[in-house]
Parts: C-alpha cells; sequence; structure tokens
C-alpha cells in the first residue's frame, strides 16, 4: 500500500469516527452544519490553491531558469518550458490545473527526476507528522499543567511568573526559539542531534513500512532505530511545542479561574472535597472546552510553524520540501502542498468542532 495513502487511512479514522457520530447522535442543525462544511471545504481547497497558481506564475523566474541556472542557453531554457507546458497561454494552464485538481491527480514534479508529487508527499507527509503530533503533545500537556498551576496560585510569584512565560514564548519567533535550542542543546552540551530524523547509520538498517520511522522502528523490532528517532526528534518538536504552549496556558489559567468561582464548584468545597480533587475533576474538566476550540484553530499555526522548524532543523518534512520547491519555481509541487496543507486544516478542525459539540451538548449550531 502507497505511504501516503496508509497515513491517510491512520489519520482519517478519528475524522470518520467524528462525522459518524455526528450523523448518528447529533442533532438537525449539527447535521446541517456538517454538511455545509463540507460542501465548503472542496472550493476553499480549490480557491486557495488557485491563489498559489496565479501568484506563482506572476512571480519573477522560472522553473528552467531556477534549476539550470544563469548560463543555460535560451534553446535550452526554451525547450524545458515547452515540455512542461509552461510556454501555454495562462488560461490553458489554469483549465490544466483545474481538470487535475477534480480528478485528485497531483501530476508530476517539474524539477529532478520528475517522480509523482504524491510519491514525494508519501515521504515527506509522515516526517511532518511526526513533529507536529509530539508538538501538540507538548504545547497542550504544558499548557494545561501551567495554566492549572498559575490557576491555582492566583496573584503569587508563581501566577505573574507563568503568565510572563506565556508571553514571551507566545511572541518568540519559532525559528529564533530552534536556534538558540539548538546553540545549547546541540552545540555547546552536545546532548541532542540538530538535523535529521535518524542516525545515518541507522537509517540504512530501517525497514520503512509507512515512513512514520517510530511505527517503522516498532513494527520491524528495530529498537535501536526507535532510540535515534526519539533522540532526533526532541529537538524540534520541544521547539514547536513550546512556541505554541504560552496561548494554551494563558487560556487554561483564565478558564479555570473562571470555573473555580461557579456554585457548583463552592458547592463541592463546601462538602470537603479536597482542593486538588475540587480543581481536577470540576474546574479542569469544564475549562478544557474553550481549549479544544483553540486545538483546531491552532492546527493552522502549527503547520505554519512547522515549515518554519523543518528549516532550522533540516527536518525533512513538507514543509521544507515547500520552501525548496518554491525556490526552483515547481509549480506543481508547491500546488499541491498547499492543497495537502489545507485538506488537513479543514479536516481537523471539522473534527474539533464536532468533539465540541461532544463535550458541551449546549452548543447550537
Amino acid at each position: 500500500m502507497h505511504p501516503l495513502l496508509l497515513l491517510l487511512l491512520i489519520f482519517g479514522v478519528p475524522a470518520v469516527t467524528a462525522l459518524g457520530w455526528g450523523f448518528v447522535r447529533g442533532t438537525e442543525s449539527l447535521r446541517r452544519y456538517i454538511l455545509t462544511r463540507l460542501a465548503l471545504t472542496l472550493p476553499m481547497v480549490l480557491i486557495l490553491v488557485s491563489l498559489v497558481f496565479f501568484v506563482l506564475r506572476v512571480m519573477p523566474g522560472d522553473v528552467a531558469s531556477a534549476t539550470l541556472g544563469p548560463k543555460a542557453s535560451d534553446d535550452v531554457r526554451e525547450n524545458i518550458m515547452e515540455t512542461l507546458g509552461l510556454n501555454d497561454p495562462l488560461v490553458v494552464q489554469y483549465v490544466r490545473f483545474l481538470g487535475d485538481v477534480v480528478t485528485f491527480d497531483l501530476g508530476d514534479s517539474f524539477v529532478g527526476a520528475r517522480r509523482p508529487v504524491v510519491d514525494e508527499l508519501g515521504e515527506r507527509l509522515p516526517a511532518t507528522l511526526e513533529l507536529i503530533i509530539p508538538a501538540a503533545i507538548v504545547a497542550l500537556g504544558t499548557g494545561l499543567l501551567l495554566g492549572t498551576y498559575a490557576a491555582t496560585r492566583r496573584r503569587r510569584a508563581a501566577d505573574y511568573g507563568l503568565r510572563l512565560y506565556s508571553v514571551i514564548v507566545y511572541s518568540m519567533p519559532v525559528f529564533w526559539l530552534g536556534l538558540m535550542l539548538g546553540q545549547a542543546f546541540g552545540v555547546r552540551l552536545g546532548w541532542l542531534p540538530l538535523s535529521g530524523r535518524v542516525d545515518v547509520i541507522t537509517n540504512t538498517t530501517l525497514e520503512r513500512t509507512t515512513n512514520l520511522l517510530v511505527v517503522d522502528s516498532i513494527i520491524s523490532g528495530n529498537w535501536s532505530a526507535l532510540l535515534s528517532v526519539l533522540h532526533h526528534m526532541v529537538l524540534p518538536s520541544l521547539t514547536l511545542g513550546l512556541a505554541l504552549s504560552g496561548v494554551f496556558v494563558r487560556l487554561t489559567r483564565i478558564n479555570l479561574i473562571e470555573t473555580l468561582q461557579a456554585d457548583y464548584v463552592f458547592a463541592a468545597r463546601a462538602r470537603g472535597i479536597r482542593e486538588r480533587v475540587v480543581s481536577r475533576s470540576y474546574g479542569l474538566k469544564n475549562a478544557m472546552i474553550p481549549v479544544v476550540t483553540l486545538i483546531g484553530l491552532q492546527v493552522a499555526i502549527l503547520l505554519a510553524g512547522a515549515v518554519l522548524t523543518e528549516v532550522v532543523f533540516n527536518w525533512p518534512g513538507m514543509g521544507l520540501y515547500l520552501i525548496d520547491r518554491i525556490k526552483v519555481r515547481d509549480f506543481q509541487a508547491v500546488q499541491s502542498t498547499v492543497a495537502v496543507f489545507a485538506l488537513l486544516v479543514a479536516a481537523i478542525s471539522l473534527t474539533v468542532d464536532i468533539i465540541y459539540s461532544m463535550l458541551d451538548p449546549r452548543v447550537k449550531y
């Protein structure tokens, strides 16, 4: 099975499950909302990639000049442009592009061996997922823990310190944070690797099935490879996760403070329930509802941050692939990558909205 198809099956299960729940157990308004979102997803992706289509073609430079360099003859350059169909009128190119989008044909890349873009994305998407999933766990886990601690220490030194931390990390550029962490833990201390997903020697012995190296290491029982993969994953995931944790700290703190002032919380305290249990079981559970909504809103920011993080740590994911293909004006690869990013954001946002309706039945669509 193709790695990209396998990944879509693996990560599409939660989305399909949420959609099924929404249709079977949801209200009529929720069903209409889901249908509306599904109907708008493909036009949204089409508009986005169409904008990318026109922007790429009005930018200075072309794929022949970018790949051949300034010393290439005009005949060679024109021959490449003609072969790729880039000398056709813009309307003809756009109609051909629309046909590819409608048939879900990602086409072939314009540079190198002109491999199918779906094969290249099948190699790159797993790397991006192995970056953003741990980063999301770091961001959410750090935000919940520190936000809860700040709320229970309101107007104390710990609260002021954590609020300052949330402002600093949220305003800090991802690439700068990555460079500083790399300088500290990679260069000076030498604890963590600065680039790649796995050691070069270990990479030759790792049997790849899904291109998710953690999964492949476990499937093949290659535990040394698993340790190497996790070792390489620490710095980029930590960088991206910490950069996004600030907003979760602030949101968790604010909502937990409001929840702990509710009447049912005072009633729980009056019954003699310990404060730790009140904060965790009564306060945090209800304060999580806005946080879940924020997760869906942060998906696009997470993917945008992944682009910068992959460049800093030379992480071979879709972000680095996108930057490399923009440099050489590989229109087909750039358009396809943007489309995949848009579909991921739309699918995750819809899933989060449905989960939100599960957590809070009061929500009406």
